[in-house]
């Protein structure tokens, strides 16, 4: 009853198209005011300690840094680059497009950044060269998708932020560790090729099929030249990804450094950005960063209710009992992220979600690494569904199609997407083989 109470109020909240932010905040003080005996004096400390974390901090900076490549030309140089490759391929403005998409991906850490940064410059462009409109803003709205799975992800530090001191049970009994951000940055790294490579060979089946055009075979000495345009911006995923790796910094510090990095190529490399132009930035990155903030300090207040009422625990519990499985969790757990993802935004979803799902698949034997894999990648996919999927909403604007029709667009894609699910749902290896090898 206590946990059917918090959600009624939660939903009730939500109905009104209240945020989602304010509605965790209101459902929490109600709850408090009506059905509990909690002191207001340890929720105003559960707010501090909250979010008194120093992985937080890689939020603002992953933001900053992807702001600064987005309003500078990184994206362009990167979108040749891929075009050299795989332009003359069948579909090669939409092969290309899904390798622009997760080469960006891989430096800005957002979905709608990554479709609004390839899209702006791409669908133009192959609208001109003879691509129906329909094709361009299909492939790069799902595409766009991997900007939340291939790290840096700002949703893959969401979950860690969630889920990290929680006290958690195995099947045997024992305690099981969080999964840490470097750890969910190298789980992130096969799934988002593997992702990406199956859009790709869905662009190619369906270009062939109905015969559009491609572009001349690049020469060696042209890829090279875009290549060497790009490789300033491709050296931020080496910076971040070795640097982590390689014990050198923190995910939180390797988050500075490439803000640091970001702001040193955009203004003094590329001089895509001027200085009188940084505020700007700034001030950008600053809001973006104080609504993730907002939304992250109330969803704790959430999930401290939630802890505090033992709900993950009776709910884990009551699953045991009834005799699910692993894999028929699993199955229940993407059928409910999907539907959810119609509706709510993935960082809002995944705060709320996390504290709640996350306990049970651990006592049920599943990964925490693999969990957050399997959630984003829900999320990824939710991006792309309406109603409330921005992706598609990006894909709106710069194509000027209607969400209808942009919805029907992507969905060939998003078939792939779904059916990638599936696999790293079930083959958890996909997810863990990388950070097991690298001992993390």
């Amino acid at each position: 009853m206590t946990a059917l109470a918090i959600f009624l109020i939660l939903a009730a909240l939500l109905v009104t198209g209240m945020p989602v932010s304010i509605a965790l905040g209101l459902t929490v003080f109600s709850f408090l005011f009506a059905f509990t005996d909690i002191p207001l004096d340890s929720i105003a400390l559960k707010l501090f300690t909250g979010i008194e974390k120093f992985e937080i901090m890689a939020i603002p900076f992953f933001i900053l840094a992807g702001n600064f490549l987005t309003h500078g030309g990184v994206a362009r140089r990167m979108i040749r680059f891929a075009a050299s490759m795989v332009g003359h391929w069948y579909g090669g403005m939409g092969m290309a497009a899904v390798l622009s998409c997760a080469l960006f991906a891989a430096i800005s850490g957002s979905s709608p950044a990554t479709v609004m940064a390839v899209g702006s410059i791409l669908i133009p462009a192959m609208v001109k060269q003879g691509y129906p409109p329909q094709f361009g803003v299909g492939a790069i709205a799902t595409a766009g998708g991997l900007g939340i799975l291939i790290p840096p992800s700002i949703v893959l530090v969401m979950y860690s932020v969630a889920t990290t001191g929680m006290v958690v049970t195995g099947p045997d009994g024992g305690p099981v560790m969080s999964a840490s951000i470097g750890s969910l940055f190298m789980a992130g790294v096969i799934p988002g090729l593997m992702l990406a490579a199956m859009l790709g060979a869905t662009t190619y089946w369906r270009a062939r099929a109905n015969d559009y055009p491609r572009m001349d075979k690049a020469s060696w000495r042209e890829r090279w030249a875009a290549f060497r345009e790009s490789v300033w911006g491709l050296m931020l995923i080496v910076i971040i990804m070795g640097g982590i790796y390689g014990g050198f910094f923190t995910p939180t510090e390797a988050a500075a450094v490439s803000a640091v990095y970001a702001f040193f190529i955009a203004v003094w490399v590329y001089k895509d950005i001027r200085l009188r132009d940084v505020p700007r930035v700034l001030l950008t990155s600053a809001a973006m960063s104080a609504m993730l903030l907002y939304i992250i300090t109330n969803a704790v207040m959430f999930a401290f209710i939630l802890t505090s009422e033992q709900i993950p625990q009776t709910l884990s519990a009551a699953i045991v009992d009834l005799g699910f499985g692993k894999i028929g969790f699993l199955l229940i757990v993407n059928v409910m992220l999907l539907m959810i993802g119609m509706v709510m935004e993935p960082s809002a979803i995944v705060l709320i979600m996390a504290p709640i799902l996350y306990p049970v698949a651990v006592k049920l034997g599943v990964d925490p690494v693999h969990f957050g894999i399997m959630m984003v990648v829900n999320m990824e996919i939710g991006l792309c569904t309406p109603p409330v999927g921005l992706n598609l909403y990006v894909g709106s604007a710069i194509s000027q199609l209607g969400l209808t029709e942009v919805s029907r667009a992507a969905l060939p894609w998003l078939l792939t997407a779904l059916t990638f699910l599936m696999l790293v749902t079930y083959i958890p290896a996909i997810s863990l083989w990388l950070p097991r090898m690298l001992g993390m």
